[in-house]
């Protein structure tokens, strides 16, 4: 990691919670991410989900992501303890990703999470992760981000799992153009049949 911002007051904070060793101990979770948000190079969101409730409201959210914009948009750091969370951030052309979790989480297991998402974004919008190509391919974002967290839960960090089974759902799912062409040209040729017989 390059650099912390708000490290002193993180550190001051963690201090305060309990001087006793089992006084700052937490009970292991499996729910280590509170949200995952893109922002573009203005700090509007093009993609959010937040895992608890810790911002109920989309007022709270919107006003969390733009703080969080306004403090990090301008650093070189990959990593900011802000509101008592943790949060690891990149930028890739003119997108800002975020992945927040609660000031006691690994900030090794959140960044793992950070490349999993961009890596596997990498792929799916074809090496062009930037506004416009994300805003075209919105719903392989989505599942992107469903395959490596779910309800706050880490389900994968490795960008080639998440790749391929992306691609396993997106094959999977629905009609294509292309059989919609298949089914269309069935029903003419069984009208055709049915109108010679």
């Amino acid at each position: 990691m390059r650099g912390a911002v708000g490290f002193e007051e993180t550190r001051r904070a963690r201090g305060r919670r309990g001087g006793g060793r089992s006084a700052g101990l937490q009970e292991p979770s499996l729910y280590i991410i509170k949200a995952v948000f893109i922002l573009d190079n203005d700090g509007h969101r093009l993609l959010a989900k937040y895992y608890d409730d810790t911002f109920p409201s989309m007022k709270e959210q919107m006003a969390f992501e733009k703080n969080v914009f306004n403090k990090t948009s301008r650093t070189d750091s990959e990593i900011a303890f802000f509101g008592g969370m943790t949060i690891v951030y990149k930028s890739s052309i003119d997108l800002f990703l975020y992945v927040v979790g609660s000031s006691y989480e690994n900030e090794l297991m959140l960044m793992s999470v950070l490349t999993c998402l961009f890596e596997s974004l990498n792929h799916v919008l074809r090496k062009n992760v930037e506004k416009r190509w994300l805003l075209e391919n919105m719903d392989g974002a989505f599942l992107v981000l469903d395959e490596i967290v779910d309800g706050g839960v880490i389900l994968e960090s490795d960008p080639q799992q998440v790749i391929q089974k992306v691609n396993f759902r997106a094959d999977d799912s629905g009609l294509t153009e292309h059989s919609v062409t298949q089914v269309l040209q069935s029903a003419k040729e069984q009208i055709k049949w049915s109108l010679l017989k």
